[in-house]
């Protein structure tokens, strides 16, 4: 991915490049890096705020930070920039979700979740799965984004989220639990049409 039209160089030349202009103020540069980075971006918000309101809100605040915070971003190899941007709008996403109080909920002693076969998602369009996980009650999405999709153990979860460990693995096994059931009703409801 080139960030900048600029003389060939490596995407190591083009990253630490592209920081150092926003750096400088350079709106051309900040408009180049948004263009490139705001479908993903978007993708990673709209994983916690299922809101389009409050996904735009949460987006905006977050290019902010962005723009604003750049002089702090430290280059640590291809992929850097983008990987620094996506906790920007992960941390900014939970604040949001702190802000309206929705992990109040999330601190509930853990039960014994039965266990439950897990059904088959390979042949399910992406926009669908990404629509299951926007629908599961916002303590249950946001436990199930930080350990499925940034891989943070439930010690980190509880750091972040100010709960119990337990909690957060209570919180992750009724995720799991509520998408496997919203699965296997997509399949039976697809089983008997064609693709």
């Amino acid at each position: 991915m080139r960030l900048l039209k600029t003389s060939p160089c490596t995407k190591t030349d083009e990253e630490r490049e592209t920081a150092r202009l926003i750096t400088q103020g350079d709106r051309t540069a900040m408009k180049a890096l948004y263009e490139l980075s705001v479908g993903r971006l978007a993708g990673t918000c709209a994983r916690y705020i299922p809101d389009e309101d409050d996904l735009h809100d949460v987006l905006q605040d977050s290019y902010v930070k962005i723009f604003t915070h750049m002089a702090d971003f430290e280059y640590r190899g291809p992929g850097s920039l983008e990987a620094w941007m996506q906790r920007i709008v992960v941390n900014e996403a939970l604040k949001f979700l702190r802000g309206k109080r929705v992990h109040a909920s999330l601190d509930e002693s853990a039960e014994d979740i039965p266990p439950y076969d897990v059904p088959e998602t390979e042949d399910i369009p992406l926009d669908i799965l990404h629509d299951m996980i926007r629908r599961l009650p916002d303590g249950q999405r946001t436990v199930f984004n930080l350990y499925a999709c940034e891989g943070k153990s439930h010690k980190e979860i509880a750091r972040l989220l100010h709960i119990g460990e337990s909690s957060s693995a209570s919180q992750f096994s009724r995720a799991k639990r509520q998408l496997a059931q919203w699965i296997r009703e997509y399949w039976t409801l697809h089983e008997n049409k064609e693709p």
